[in-house]
């Protein structure tokens, strides 16, 4: 049983979070359109690609953090275009110098640039280093069971294995690997990558993921500030659903009425 979660809201590296919809701020037409989608999708926690958007590295350029500031939301550094451990850990700790020590992370050591899968043992070299700098490490990675029981062992405070490719929106495609992973957490899992519309939000949910991380498929929408509203609400029923427990599937019907006591 996952040991980091409450009813109440998410918890990571010890700290509550209302909202279990986490967001990226890639890919929008402008920062104005970046403030308001997040604000729609009611996320707290805004992951940030350290080399590819300006936080602070660029004094004489916009700053992601006049859009969405570090006094209303928890900025998540992460290792976007990272290909190995080095550069990745470097990556990491610029982030912190620029968000003032922060120690929450997001690692993900990326295989190739085309198909975006994580370099697994590129991942787990890095996350290992990190966590003894004292990084609190959530971690992109694959849906195997195995690694992701490793990349826990090592002290990661969450594992984010992709449901399918990164801006794929294919959805998930592998539910019983994510389900096994689920089973044997003792910290949140949340799916990232691969999302494509609320739905696959709310299945993610509903097989007992604790969260969802997603960026393409809310700002890449014909409507990203609409999307980011149903995403928002997406998460919110599949936690419920899991909650309240689904009936068993069946392959014979079974009347919404009991016939004992009928009238006629």
């Amino acid at each position: 049983m996952h040991t980091e979660t409450t009813e109440s809201g998410l918890v990571i590296a010890g700290k509550s979070y209302r909202s279990r919809l986490l967001v990226g701020s890639g890919k929008y037409a402008d920062l104005e359109q970046t403030r308001l989608a997040t604000e729609a999708s009611g996320a707290e926690i805004i992951t940030v690609a350290i080399r590819r958007v300006n936080i602070g590295q660029d004094a004489n350029a916009p700053s992601l953090l006049d859009a969405v500031p570090q006094s209303k939301y928890t900025i998540l550094p992460n290792t976007a275009g990272c290909y190995n451990a080095e550069d990745a850990i470097y990556t990491l700790q610029l982030g912190r110098e620029l968000l003032g020590g922060q120690q929450l992370c997001k690692l993900e050591v990326l295989g190739d640039e085309k198909t975006l899968f994580p370099n697994m043992p590129e991942t787990l070299k890095a996350a290992k280093v990190l966590v003894k700098d004292g990084f609190e490490v959530m971690v992109y990675c694959s849906d195997d069971p195995i690694q992701a029981r490793m990349l826990e062992d090592l002290g990661c405070v969450a594992i984010m294995p992709l449901a399918s490719l990164i801006g794929s929106g294919m959805g998930i495609l592998n539910p019983w690997n994510l389900s096994l992973i689920i089973a044997q957490a003792k910290v949140p899992v949340l799916v990232d990558a691969g999302v494509g519309t609320a739905s696959d939000a709310a299945i993610a949910m509903e097989l007992g993921c604790d969260g969802v991380l997603m960026n393409t498929a809310i700002a890449g929408a014909r409507e990203p500030i609409r999307m980011a509203r149903a995403m928002g609400l997406a998460v919110q029923a599949g936690r419920e659903a899991y909650l309240a427990g689904r009936i068993p599937k069946k392959f014979a019907a079974s009347p919404s009425s009991p016939m004992a006591g009928r009238v006629v």
